[in-house]
């Protein structure tokens, strides 16, 4: 067992092939522990569809020693929180407590790791909960919409699907069948452990070999995805329903969060619709001074609009959604979005615009980063899609952005043939989804 430090981290791998982050932050008697495991819907097949989620679920079930409710009342008890999400590459828990109560977040983990019950009972129960929670989710229109989009973008790939799965799946799937996939993804050569706060290194580390050493390290069966083979021509598709809102979202196939040609990637988003939040409790910031607000809401086409871009493992979307006013059309509002688009590619960038892009994105990537929770989530998020250089070197490869990187990765990206173009068409019946 090799340890590393850089910037005040201290990077390790346990023999059974845990990779462990710890970070001292002693600015509060606080500290957070992430377990970060590769497992997302990304390595779910048809027929298995929302496995991952469903069994993210479970772990809130309970363990050989502690049950659920019980966890639940120590943890706040003690005044701590904690969550978990699941997302197309991976699956994370969390617990962020004050630093002398932190050993029950790191037993708790290591319980889950590999001692989780899936009592049928439970499992039958949570199989009501997360069907309710799909068809409230089927009630809005904009979900709805995406779920078209992410079909039709991915054909081949895993990413076809959403991450709660299809509703067939969710009525078929059986205890055998979700408890193989937490057996087969929840193994220790198969995690990154990360804890950050209030905590000296040394002793920690002693801590967590004795907790999650003796867990045995397994071979994981992955199902390598089959890639996407390069799109042809637009696709365009109109959904209806319910409501009193015509929405649109135009998608585009965007490089992975590895790729190099990511960061002005976000530099252009940042400068077209707003700079997107790529942490979980980030927020967000303005958009109007983006270009897409001043050319579309700031006209009253839209009554708002925004931007998504994500980090992947694998090549993904860089989204658009637009919400129409009322008193015009989709395709009013999509001839006028197309019509900005046409600018970018067709005039140069000025220098002034790309800096004050690449300062929205840097800040709203600062802003996310500052909390012990927030430095946490970091250390083991860049470890799904890439490594903990991209968190560490983010600020300074944004700042190193071009006008020329700008245009020449807009110009591989927003072309039209690359894109999904989904219109949600409102029948007039019934209100909006809250």
């Amino acid at each position: 067992m090799k340890a590393r430090r850089r910037n005040q981290v201290l990077r390790t791998r346990l023999q059974n092939g845990l990779e462990i982050h710890l970070k001292e932050i002693h600015t509060a008697p606080l500290a957070s522990c992430w377990v970060w495991y590769r497992v997302g819907s990304r390595n779910e097949r048809a027929g298995l569809t929302g496995a991952s989620h469903w069994v993210e679920h479970m772990q809130f079930k309970g363990t050989r020693r502690h049950t659920g409710a019980e966890l639940e009342r120590v943890i706040s008890r003690d005044g701590g929180f904690w969550n978990a999400f699941t997302w197309l590459d991976w699956t994370a828990y969390f617990e962020t407590m004050p630093a002398d109560r932190i050993d029950l977040a790191l037993r708790l983990e290591a319980d889950r790791m590999r001692t989780s019950l899936f009592d049928p009972k439970e499992l039958e129960a949570e199989r009501t909960v997360i069907i309710s929670e799909r068809q409230g989710s089927e009630n809005e229109p904009t979900f709805r919409l995406s779920e078209e989009i992410q079909a039709a973008a991915f054909r081949v790939h895993p990413y076809h699907h959403e991450v709660i799965g299809d509703m067939a799946d969710l009525r078929s799937m059986t205890r055998d069948d979700l408890y193989r996939h937490y057996r087969n993804y929840y193994r220790p050569n198969n995690a990154v452990l990360v804890v950050a706060g209030d905590f000296q290194r040394r002793p920690m580390l002693e801590k967590l070999r004795r907790l999650f050493g003796t867990i045995p390290a397994r071979p994981v069966e992955h199902m390598p995805p089959r890639p996407e083979p390069e799109q042809q021509g637009e696709r365009r598709l109109t959904l209806e329903g319910p409501g009193q809102t015509a929405y649109i979202e135009i998608a585009y196939h965007a490089p992975r969060g590895g790729d190099p040609a990511f960061f002005p990637l976000a530099v252009l988003d940042s400068a077209l619709a707003g700079a997107s939040s790529l942490n979980l409790f980030g927020g967000g910031i303005s958009n109007k001074t983006s270009r897409l607000y001043q050319a579309l809401v700031e006209r009253g086409l839209a009554a708002s609009v925004s931007g998504d871009l994500a980090t992947t493992i694998d090549p993904y979307l860089y989204s658009f959604r637009l919400t129409v006013r009322p008193e015009h059309s989709p395709e009013k509002l999509l001839a006028a979005f197309d019509q900005e688009i046409d600018r970018l590619l067709q005039a140069p960038i000025a220098a002034t615009e790309i800096a004050k892009a690449g300062k929205q994105a840097r800040a709203l990537f600062a802003y996310g980063s500052e909390s012990i929770t927030n430095q946490a989530f970091w250390q083991g998020y860049c470890e799904m899609f890439a490594d903990h250089t991209w968190f560490e070197d983010y600020l300074e490869r944004i700042q190193a952005v071009t006008a020329e990187q700008v245009v020449a990765v807009a110009q591989q990206v927003l072309r039209r043939s690359n894109r999904v173009v989904g219109v949600y068409v409102p029948s007039g019946e019934g209100a909006d989804a809250a």
